[in-house]
């Protein structure tokens, strides 16, 4: 049996990421939004994308997520 006191996936960490028109493979633009908080980031990169990402999770870091199961070794 499974006792999961946080989701896996979080709502807070809910994102849909909308790309440009123009956007290419080499060059990815467009803008990301976190569907919980409603920030919008506009990003240039796919470099820019994951750095945008992970600023948005630093800055509204939860706790760490408990998985207790019954098969931890």
């Amino acid at each position: 049996m499974s006792l999961k006191a946080d989701s896996k996936y979080p709502s807070r960490r809910t994102y849909v990421v909308k790309l440009r028109a123009d956007a290419m493979p080499c060059a990815l633009t467009g803008r990301i939004e976190n569907l919980v908080s409603g920030r919008q980031l506009e990003f240039t990169s796919g470099r820019d994308l994951l750095n945008h990402l992970s600023r948005d999770l630093l800055e509204h870091a939860e706790g760490p997520s408990v998985y207790v199961t019954g098969d931890e070794r």
